[in-house]
């Protein structure tokens, strides 16, 4: 298997990019989906269905981009390789929804929410490749042990 890509300044702002549009769209397809008449108990569990979904959604989308930011602030040298291996860490993905009230909900609306889902999968392969390449292997560990016993053995 050959290497990942390295992590771009060209492929965060890029990602940044497409994640600020998803998550303008997703603000405004939730935003308006309240906005409805008196409902019944069916539209009831269509309105937590969607709540569900739009804070799984919003959550994913709002992890990739603090991700994203933590690594702009990386390039633009405004954050320290240290900082952004202790704190630009990104977190586990949402639950998954139940398939039940993914399918009550439309075309589009289940567009958005498997976009922030490729989003964050995207994501999280570039974080999973970025720590692997800042992974001390326990051979070197172990190398550099043996340097130093060696540098300080008594003869």
């Amino acid at each position: 298997m050959s290497d990942p890509a390295t992590i771009s300044p060209a492929i965060v702002e890029t990602l940044y990019e497409d994640a600020l549009q998803l998550a303008e769209e997703a603000r405004a397809l939730f935003d308006t989906q309240d906005a409805r008449a008196p409902f019944d108990e069916e539209d009831t569990q269509f309105r937590i269905a969607l709540s569900c979904e739009g804070l799984r959604t919003t959550t994913r989308i709002m992890h990739a981009i603090a991700w994203l930011l933590n690594h702009r602030a990386y390039f633009a040298g405004e954050m320290t390789e240290f900082q952004l291996r202790r704190h630009g860490r990104l977190p586990p993905p949402q639950p998954e929804g139940d398939a039940r009230q993914l399918a009550m909900m439309d075309l589009y609306t289940r567009s958005i929410i498997d976009r922030s889902r490729s989003l964050y999968a995207r994501i999280e392969r570039l974080d999973a490749a970025w720590r692997r390449h800042y992974a001390m292997q326990p051979e070197a560990v172990h190398r550099l042990r043996e340097r130093i016993g060696q540098a300080f053995a008594v003869s």
